[in-house]
């Protein structure tokens, strides 16, 4: 991103947050003084003063390239990891998808989800996460159910996605957010993070661009909540964009196809897949994340309902087959 990473052009649909923008809180988003907005020196906001070098590496275009090496550049974008995904909608492309990304064991999280946390996921090649928001010691954070099971602040966790985005400019994520903490204080830790930089808002009923235009439009961060939203607009509600499978599965037979939230004619589909009996564990994973089961779900969900699985969303994704069948769902 140009100057900082903060500024692009942006079109009459899209939302680029600043400090200047009527979106963003005041910085006394609470009556909690240590909540307010840039009240640290972030690390984001360290890591950043080096995110253009860093991002014209991963593109190869050094600054002041001549515009020959820009077009070669895009003749080669590989957008999430693909050439062939460049020119296919948003909704077209189905996305590797933690669910519960932010309980982890490396984290040192009680009961995880997960092995590892949303960096590593983002380098592994996970570009969906499910994430759930409390206030833990009164700050906006990331914790299952009870703070006690694990947390940590919201802006930090974002803070790895902003790092993310800033060095891989040809890859688009997308944050599924069970929220318990208010709009306001969401969007804080957003703005606080840098990641506010690559919101984007699509409204309903519109179609969905394509990762190259994403990618052109350096607005590659799609934000969904399961309650709220709307304020500011790229806070979208999620089953106003997607629906989902039920999530209650105790073993591998109990995987169904029928449709749990949301309605079938929502643009997205988000694929439930994972086990819990009574919690998760890596066996559970072993069992529901390989070849053939995870494979043949995905290809009957698609004959049931019509529609990709944009977000495969599973337990423990560094167990079992997830990449390659996301890949086989994209045709890849």
């Amino acid at each position: 991103m140009s100057g900082a990473g903060c500024a692009s052009p942006v079109g009459p649909d899209v939302v680029r947050v600043d400090a200047t923008a009527d979106t963003v809180p005041p910085t006394d988003v609470s009556a909690d003084a240590s909540r307010d907005v840039g009240r640290i020196a972030h690390p984001c906001q360290r890591f950043r003063a080096g995110a253009d070098a860093s991002a014209a590496d991963a593109t190869g275009i050094e600054a002041g390239a001549s515009d020959a090496s820009a077009s070669d550049a895009a003749d080669t974008l590989a957008c999430n990891g693909s050439p062939t995904l460049c020119d296919r909608r948003y909704d077209q492309v189905s996305f590797p998808t933690a669910h519960n990304a932010m309980s982890n064991s490396d984290e040192m999280f009680y009961l995880p989800n997960q092995h590892h946390g949303m960096a590593r996921a983002l380098a592994d090649g996970v570009r969906g996460f499910m994430i759930d928001t409390h206030y833990c010691n009164g700050e906006p954070s990331l914790a299952h159910s009870q703070c006690w099971l694990g947390h940590k602040p919201l802006s930090v966790g974002l803070c790895e996605v902003t790092q993310f985005l800033d060095t891989h400019p040809d890859e688009i994520v997308t944050l599924q957010i069970e929220s318990y903490v208010s709009d306001v204080d969401t969007v804080a830790a957003f703005v606080e993070s840098g990641s506010s930089d690559y919101v984007r808002f699509q409204p309903v009923g519109t179609t969905f661009p394509t990762l190259r235009q994403m990618i052109a439009d350096d607005l590659r961060l799609m934000v969904f909540v399961e309650s709220g939203g709307g304020t500011p607009n790229w806070l979208m509600p999620l089953f106003q964009y997607s629906f989902d499978t039920p999530y209650s599965f105790a073993t591998v037979s109990d995987f169904t196809c029928t449709i749990n939230r949301g309605v079938a004619t929502n643009p997205l589909f988000t694929l439930n897949h994972w086990l819990q009996n009574p919690a998760s564990d890596p066996m559970w994973a072993q069992l529901a994340n390989v070849n053939p089961v995870l494979v043949d779900r995905v290809r009957r969900c698609m004959a049931d309902t019509g529609h990709l699985p944009n977000f495969v969303a599973v337990d423990f994704y560094d167990i079992g087959d997830v990449m390659s069948t996301v890949a086989m769902a994209n045709g890849l």
